[in-house]
Parts: C-alpha cells; structure tokens; sequence
C-alpha cells in the first residue's frame, strides 16, 4: 500500500515550486539572460519540482511492488505500464527528466532564452502529474 502522507508531501512540496515559477512573472526574457540569480532561480526550481515528481514515481514503485526502472526516466514508463496514468504522460515525463539532467550535468552550456521558454511553458505538466498522481490515489483507495 502506498504511503499517502509521504506521497502528499510531496506533491504539496511540487504544487509549492510550481507556485514559486508561476508567480515569478516579472522574469522576462531579457532578465532571464541579463540577471544570474533569476536563471539560477528558474533553473534550480525546475530541478527540484522535476525531482519531487521523481520522488513521487520511486515511492509508488517501491510501495507497489512494480518492476525496478532501468533508468530514472523509465519510472514514469513503469506508472504507465502500471496504469498510474496514460503512457502518453510517461512520455511527457521523461522529457521533463531530460531537462533535470540537463541542468545538473549540463548546467554550463544551458541556454538561458531555452530556460525561459521552458520556464514559461512547462508548470502545467506539473500539474498535471499532480492531478494524474491524485487521481489514481483516490482510486486506489
């Protein structure tokens, strides 16, 4: 059975980054690139909500009993094999997980105005697997 209060904090904690980049409205494009403590800012939150969602997937696989993943990416392919949400999404994910890499191994040579674009595009994804995560806790109850 899967540990609900964990797995409620963390999607608290998700819900919480995902609040910070959405109210952070007066990084533009220009300030993104021109001001290091916003990229920064933006960089390091993507990162941390990318890995609460991480979080999230590990706990249910382990508390499910699913197969290991291969990789940190194929946890999400494991919640779709296991109808925690559509395979479609588990592809979403692992895109997302792409970005996490990125920015920890790669951080020199991201591109500050691809940061921004992402920054701006991708807090519904968030949400998203929030929701997708929720919706199967309530049913499987």
């Amino acid at each position: 059975m899967v540990n609900q209060p964990i797995i409620q904090r963390l999607l608290n904690n998700l819900e919480g980054y995902i609040n910070d980049l959405r109210r952070a409205d007066d990084i533009t494009v220009e300030k993104i690139i021109a001001d290091v403590r916003s990229q920064r800012f933006v960089e390091r939150t993507l990162q941390i909500a990318i890995e609460c969602c991480f979080d999230v997937a590990h706990h249910i696989i382990s508390d499910q009993g699913f197969r290991e993943p291969t990789s940190y990416g194929d946890a999400f392919v494991v919640l779709g094999e296991n109808n925690v949400f559509p395979m479609e999404s588990a592809k979403q994910y692992q895109l997302i997980w792409q970005l996490r890499t990125k920015i920890v191994h790669y951080y020199d040579k991201l591109d500050p105005v691809q940061t921004f674009e992402i920054f701006r595009s991708k807090p519904n994804i968030f949400d998203k697997f929030r929701q997708q995560i929720i919706t199967w806790l309530e049913a499987s109850v």
